[in-house]
Protein backbone atom coordinates (compact mmCIF):
# COMPACT_ATOMS: atom_id res chain seq x y z
CA UNK A 1 0.00 0.00 0.00
CA UNK A 2 0.99 3.10 -0.52
CA UNK A 3 1.85 5.38 2.12
CA UNK A 4 0.85 8.46 0.57
CA UNK A 5 -2.83 7.06 0.03
CA UNK A 6 -3.15 5.64 3.02
CA UNK A 7 -2.65 9.22 5.06
CA UNK A 8 -5.31 10.37 2.41
CA UNK A 9 -7.49 7.75 3.43
CA UNK A 10 -7.53 5.25 0.60
CA UNK A 11 -8.91 1.95 1.10
CA UNK A 12 -6.78 -0.92 0.31
CA UNK A 13 -9.43 -2.36 -1.58
CA UNK A 14 -9.16 0.66 -4.02
CA UNK A 15 -5.67 0.65 -4.23
CA UNK A 16 -5.76 -3.18 -5.14
CA UNK A 17 -8.13 -1.77 -7.81
CA UNK A 18 -6.28 0.93 -9.26
CA UNK A 19 -2.48 -1.49 -8.74
CA UNK A 20 -1.27 1.35 -6.83
CA UNK A 21 2.44 1.09 -6.22
CA UNK A 22 3.64 4.26 -6.76
CA UNK A 23 2.17 7.70 -7.78
CA UNK A 24 3.45 7.56 -11.26
CA UNK A 25 0.65 6.86 -13.88
CA UNK A 26 1.93 5.82 -17.43
CA UNK A 27 -0.37 7.50 -20.78
CA UNK A 28 1.93 5.76 -23.07
CA UNK A 29 5.42 7.58 -23.52
CA UNK A 30 3.75 10.23 -20.97
CA UNK A 31 3.49 9.98 -17.28
CA UNK A 32 1.42 11.62 -14.44
CA UNK A 33 3.37 12.26 -11.31
CA UNK A 34 1.76 12.90 -7.59
CA UNK A 35 3.78 13.63 -4.81
CA UNK A 36 2.78 15.20 -1.48
CA UNK A 37 4.30 18.99 -2.87
CA UNK A 38 2.99 18.31 -6.42
CA UNK A 39 1.10 17.28 -8.92
CA UNK A 40 1.85 16.84 -12.58
CA UNK A 41 -0.60 15.80 -15.13
CA UNK A 42 0.58 15.29 -19.19
CA UNK A 43 -1.36 16.79 -21.73
CA UNK A 44 -1.01 13.87 -24.23
CA UNK A 45 -3.02 12.37 -26.85
CA UNK A 46 -2.40 8.81 -25.03
CA UNK A 47 -4.83 7.83 -22.09
CA UNK A 48 -4.13 6.00 -18.45
CA UNK A 49 -6.92 3.34 -18.31
CA UNK A 50 -7.53 1.31 -15.07
CA UNK A 51 -10.16 -1.17 -14.32
CA UNK A 52 -12.51 -3.80 -16.24
CA UNK A 53 -12.16 -4.16 -20.00
CA UNK A 54 -15.74 -5.58 -20.00
CA UNK A 55 -17.49 -2.43 -18.24
CA UNK A 56 -20.96 -1.17 -17.84
CA UNK A 57 -19.35 1.98 -16.46
CA UNK A 58 -16.38 4.33 -18.18
CA UNK A 59 -15.67 7.00 -15.65
CA UNK A 60 -13.57 9.86 -17.96
CA UNK A 61 -11.47 12.20 -15.74
CA UNK A 62 -8.39 14.12 -16.43
CA UNK A 63 -5.89 12.34 -13.88
CA UNK A 64 -5.44 8.95 -12.36
CA UNK A 65 -5.39 11.06 -8.82
CA UNK A 66 -8.48 12.06 -9.75
CA UNK A 67 -10.03 8.64 -10.41
CA UNK A 68 -8.51 7.33 -7.37
CA UNK A 69 -10.42 10.68 -5.08
CA UNK A 70 -13.28 9.92 -6.92
CA UNK A 71 -13.76 6.45 -6.23
CA UNK A 72 -12.76 7.12 -2.54
CA UNK A 73 -15.01 9.93 -1.88
CA UNK A 74 -18.07 8.28 -4.03
CA UNK A 75 -17.23 4.09 -2.85
CA UNK A 76 -21.19 3.96 -2.05
CA UNK A 77 -22.59 4.62 -5.24
CA UNK A 78 -21.26 1.78 -6.67
CA UNK A 79 -21.78 -1.46 -5.02
CA UNK A 80 -19.67 -3.36 -8.02
CA UNK A 81 -16.51 -1.75 -8.97
CA UNK A 82 -15.16 -4.62 -10.44
CA UNK A 83 -18.01 -3.14 -13.21
CA UNK A 84 -15.84 -0.28 -13.92
CA UNK A 85 -13.46 1.50 -15.83
CA UNK A 86 -11.65 4.77 -15.14
CA UNK A 87 -9.87 6.85 -18.06
CA UNK A 88 -7.74 9.86 -17.68
CA UNK A 89 -7.42 12.17 -21.08
CA UNK A 90 -4.49 14.49 -19.33
CA UNK A 91 -4.63 18.07 -19.05
CA UNK A 92 -6.22 18.47 -22.69
CA UNK A 93 -8.58 15.95 -24.68
CA UNK A 94 -7.46 14.98 -27.99
CA UNK A 95 -10.33 14.16 -30.53
CA UNK A 96 -8.10 10.75 -31.07
CA UNK A 97 -8.96 9.80 -27.63
CA UNK A 98 -12.50 10.45 -27.92
CA UNK A 99 -12.78 8.76 -30.88
CA UNK A 100 -11.11 6.14 -29.36
CA UNK A 101 -13.26 5.58 -26.40
CA UNK A 102 -16.56 6.40 -28.81
CA UNK A 103 -15.52 2.93 -30.54
CA UNK A 104 -14.39 1.04 -27.54
CA UNK A 105 -17.28 1.14 -25.40
CA UNK A 106 -19.97 0.99 -27.88
CA UNK A 107 -23.27 1.74 -25.85
CA UNK A 108 -22.11 2.02 -22.40
CA UNK A 109 -22.53 4.43 -19.76
CA UNK A 110 -20.43 7.18 -19.44
CA UNK A 111 -19.81 9.53 -16.54
CA UNK A 112 -17.52 12.90 -16.79
CA UNK A 113 -15.53 13.80 -13.50
CA UNK A 114 -13.95 17.24 -14.50
CA UNK A 115 -13.47 20.03 -12.30
CA UNK A 116 -15.84 22.70 -10.80
CA UNK A 117 -14.20 25.61 -12.54
CA UNK A 118 -14.18 26.99 -15.90
CA UNK A 119 -12.15 24.33 -17.56
CA UNK A 120 -13.75 21.61 -16.14
CA UNK A 121 -17.08 22.43 -17.52
CA UNK A 122 -15.36 23.32 -20.94
CA UNK A 123 -14.21 19.61 -20.57
CA UNK A 124 -17.41 18.13 -19.86
CA UNK A 125 -18.73 19.86 -23.35
CA UNK A 126 -15.60 19.05 -25.57
CA UNK A 127 -15.76 15.25 -24.13
CA UNK A 128 -19.58 14.61 -24.33
CA UNK A 129 -19.44 16.20 -27.76
CA UNK A 130 -16.68 13.63 -29.05
CA UNK A 131 -18.76 11.03 -27.21
CA UNK A 132 -21.67 12.15 -29.18
CA UNK A 133 -19.54 12.22 -32.59
CA UNK A 134 -20.03 15.90 -32.59
CA UNK A 135 -16.56 17.99 -33.59
CA UNK A 136 -16.63 21.10 -31.86
CA UNK A 137 -14.34 24.02 -31.50
CA UNK A 138 -13.98 25.83 -28.35
CA UNK A 139 -12.63 29.79 -28.21
CA UNK A 140 -12.11 32.28 -25.54
CA UNK A 141 -13.95 35.36 -26.68
CA UNK A 142 -13.88 37.45 -23.35
CA UNK A 143 -16.43 37.80 -21.71
CA UNK A 144 -17.63 34.71 -23.26
CA UNK A 145 -17.02 31.53 -24.57
CA UNK A 146 -17.74 30.68 -28.43
CA UNK A 147 -18.10 27.30 -29.31
CA UNK A 148 -18.55 26.56 -32.84
CA UNK A 149 -19.91 23.08 -35.02
CA UNK A 150 -19.44 22.25 -38.52
CA UNK A 151 -23.10 24.02 -39.05
CA UNK A 152 -23.77 26.44 -35.94
CA UNK A 153 -22.15 28.69 -33.59
CA UNK A 154 -23.22 30.03 -29.90
CA UNK A 155 -21.66 32.20 -27.32
CA UNK A 156 -21.83 31.97 -23.79
CA UNK A 157 -21.21 33.60 -20.60
CA UNK A 158 -18.22 31.93 -18.99
CA UNK A 159 -19.75 31.58 -15.66
CA UNK A 160 -22.68 30.38 -16.54
CA UNK A 161 -21.76 27.85 -19.34
CA UNK A 162 -22.29 23.86 -18.80
CA UNK A 163 -23.05 20.66 -20.52
CA UNK A 164 -26.65 21.17 -20.16
CA UNK A 165 -26.58 25.00 -21.68
CA UNK A 166 -23.98 23.63 -24.18
CA UNK A 167 -26.87 20.84 -24.75
CA UNK A 168 -29.82 22.57 -25.15
CA UNK A 169 -28.54 25.55 -27.51
CA UNK A 170 -27.24 22.72 -29.98
CA UNK A 171 -29.94 20.54 -29.72
CA UNK A 172 -27.51 17.50 -28.29
CA UNK A 173 -27.96 14.89 -26.07
CA UNK A 174 -24.99 13.30 -25.24
CA UNK A 175 -26.70 10.96 -22.35
CA UNK A 176 -23.39 11.49 -20.41
CA UNK A 177 -23.53 12.40 -16.55
CA UNK A 178 -21.21 14.67 -14.94
CA UNK A 179 -20.38 14.46 -11.22
CA UNK A 180 -18.68 17.75 -9.45
CA UNK A 181 -18.11 17.68 -5.54
CA UNK A 182 -19.86 20.26 -4.01
CA UNK A 183 -17.83 22.65 -1.81
CA UNK A 184 -13.92 21.88 -4.28
CA UNK A 185 -12.60 22.70 -7.58
CA UNK A 186 -11.90 18.60 -7.74
CA UNK A 187 -12.22 15.59 -5.70
CA UNK A 188 -8.69 15.67 -5.29
CA UNK A 189 -8.94 18.65 -3.47
CA UNK A 190 -11.99 17.15 -1.70
CA UNK A 191 -9.80 14.15 -0.77
CA UNK A 192 -6.67 15.94 0.49
CA UNK A 193 -8.66 18.30 2.64
CA UNK A 194 -10.75 15.50 4.27
CA UNK A 195 -6.62 13.95 4.88
CA UNK A 196 -5.05 16.96 6.28
CA UNK A 197 -8.04 17.07 9.25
Amino acid sequence: MNPILNELGVSEELQAFFQVTDLVFHYGNEMECFYNEFHRVPATSNLWIAGNDLTHEVVITYSAMEAIAYLTLNRHRYSRIDTLTFVAVGNLPHDSQLQWMRSAWLKKKFTLVFGNDLLGRLADIKVAAGLAGRHIRLFLNTPNIRIETENSHHEFAADSISLHVFEKAFGIRSGVRTHKPRQFDTFLDQLKHHGKQ
